[in-house]
């Protein structure tokens, strides 16, 4: 996976910085972040792979969260 860093100009003029998306293709990132700014301009894009071990250990921590039981809290 590659973390994009985006600097956009939304539909209402305002400048964003810094919007990190981690995607597998930078086709992707623009299309999660068009999903998330509607009509925005992409001002420039940054690529900065993802060192593997912080990739084993995101896909690690989802491997417990699904096996893990719910809890269930009971209210007095």
């Amino acid at each position: 996976m590659i973390r994009y860093g985006f600097t956009i100009r939304t539909r209402m003029g305002q400048r964003v910085d810094n919007v990190s998306i981690i995607a597998g293709s930078q086709l992707d990132a623009e299309r999660r972040l068009r999903q998330m700014y509607i009509q925005c301009e992409i001002l420039e894009c940054r690529e900065r792979s993802i060192p593997r071990r912080f990739e084993a250990a995101n896909a690690h921590m989802i491997d417990l969260m699904a096996i893990s039981p719910p809890t269930i809290q009971h209210i007095g």
